[in-house]
């Protein structure tokens, strides 16, 4: 064993997906299953300003001079998230990288502590059956349980199963040509991204068009080979 006392890497892992393809489920679900932890570019802010850390300090800085706050800050903010405790099992980025200059800068902030993104899981869906999954979506106003139409509707009509309220709504922009439109857009804004990891072997692609279940399970089989080799890894180096 060397006297080396850096930590163990933990595993980072990208979920890439339209609007509506399941990523916040997923996400939940990988939480659930191997504890690791989901970071959205949003709250990792909020709390670096909240906990006053010298990154947090100088994006709070930014946002109070109305100025948006630059991938070098963002970078900053997710090194120290990623030492925090919780996270050594890992993580699942959730925004962020949004384009390739984004991914390679993360990279470099990644290598410069011994990680690497082990694998960005590109939710793979189907245009039409996208706009049909999407459309028929509504929500429990009072409690916030999802449903839809086709795949999980409501046991009586108009009444939420889990709390028993009759405040259902639906957001107004799930409507055919609203969801057509932001799944153009993440494609065009999302396909050099993906060659991105394509090209550096860290690209899995998943079929999430199934049951929620079996996409869960397909993607679990993906993040338990990466966790087992960054393990190996980690080992390899003592």
């Amino acid at each position: 064993m060397t006297g080396d006392t850096q930590p163990d890497p933990v595993p980072v892992l990208i979920l890439l997906g339209p609007p509506g393809a399941g990523k916040g489920t997923q996400a939940r679900r990988l939480h659930e299953t191997f504890g690791l932890v989901q970071l959205s570019t949003g709250d990792l802010l909020r709390a670096a300003v909240a906990a006053g850390t010298p990154a947090g300090k100088a994006a709070q800085t930014v946002m109070q001079a109305g100025g948006l706050v630059s991938d070098d800050i963002v970078l900053a903010v997710l090194s120290e998230r990623l030492a925090d405790p919780d996270c050594a099992a890992g993580v699942v980025l959730d925004g962020f990288p949004r384009t390739t200059a984004q991914a390679q800068a993360l990279d470099e902030m990644l290598d410069r502590s011994g990680q690497r993104v082990n694998a960005a899981i590109s939710l793979e869906v189907d245009s039409a059956g996208m706009v049909s999954r999407v459309v028929g979506r509504f929500t429990c106003g009072d409690c916030g349980e999802g449903y839809h139409d086709s795949f999980k509707p409501v046991k009586t009509t108009g009444v939420c199963d889990s709390c028993g309220g009759q405040n259902m709504t639906r957001r107004a922009d799930d409507n055919a040509a609203t969801v057509m439109s932001r799944l153009d857009a993440y494609h065009e804004q999302t396909a050099p991204l993906i060659a991105w990891y394509e090209t550096r072997g860290a690209l899995r692609r998943v079929d999430a068009m199934g049951g929620i279940d079996r996409i869960s399970e397909d993607i679990a089989a993906v993040v338990a080979a990466q966790i087992t080799t960054t393990s190996h890894h980690a080992e390899a180096a003592l």
